[in-house]
C-alpha cells in the first residue's frame, strides 16, 4: 500500500510517492522504498503501487514498448495495456503505474485502461484518493505552488489520513 501523486502544472510535471511497504495489514516492512523510476533514457517517470515485483515486471513491460515505439508513450502505453489485459499471467500482475514524459501524463491500469486525467493530477495507491483531492485543490487555488511542491504536500496529507502511506517522500520533476 502507497500513495503516488503526479501533478502538471505551469508547464512542469512532477511526482511524489511515499515509502513505506506493507506485508499484510499490520507490518510496516521498510519506509524507504523507491516507487519512483525514471526509464527509457530519462526521458519517461514511472511511479507504481502494488507489489514491487509486479511493478518491476511492467516497468521492464513499459520501457521494452517504449523502445520499440520510438519512446512514444501514449502508444507504448496503450500497447502495453492491451498485452497486460489480454495475458493471462499478467492479468495475476496487481499493480498500477502512473506515467509521464514531457507531453503525456498517464495513468496505466491492469484493466487494460489508459487515461489520462481530466484536471492534470492523477494519483494511486491506498492514499490517492486522498492525495488527489488535495492536489486537486492546490492547483485550482494556488499559483505560488511549483507542481513538485504539490505533489509532495498531496501526499503529505494524504500521509496524515492513510495509515498505509507515510511521510518519507521522494519526488521527481520534469
Amino acid at each position: 500500500m502507497t500513495t503516488i501523486c503526479s501533478v502538471k502544472f505551469n508547464g512542469k510535471t512532477a511526482i511524489a510517492g511515499d515509502g513505506q511497504v506493507t506485508l499484510g495489514e499490520k507490518v510496516i516492512a521498510k519506509s524507504t522504498a523507491k516507487k519512483i523510476r525514471r526509464i527509457y533514457h530519462d526521458q519517461v517517470v514511472i511511479g507504481f503501487a502494488g507489489g514491487v515485483a509486479d511493478a518491476v515486471s511492467l516497468q521492464d513491460m513499459l520501457e521494452g514498448k517504449l523502445e520499440a515505439f520510438g519512446g512514444d508513450l501514449r502508444r507504448a502505453a496503450v500497447e502495453m495495456a492491451q498485452a497486460w489485459r489480454k495475458d493471462a499471467t499478467l492479468q495475476k500482475l496487481e499493480a498500477m503505474l502512473i506515467a509521464f514524459n514531457e507531453k503525456d501524463l498517464l495513468l496505466i491500469s491492469g484493466n487494460g485502461e489508459v487515461l489520462e486525467p481530466d484536471e492534470n493530477v492523477v494519483a494511486i495507491g491506498s492514499g490517492g484518493n486522498f492525495a488527489q483531492a488535495a492536489a486537486i485543490a492546490m492547483t485550482r487555488h494556488s499559483s505560488n505552488m511549483s507542481a513538485s511542491e504539490i505533489a509532495h504536500e498531496a501526499v503529505e496529507i494524504a500521509s496524515g489520513i492513510d495509515i498505509f502511506t507515510d511521510n518519507q517522500i521522494i519526488t521527481d520533476e520534469l
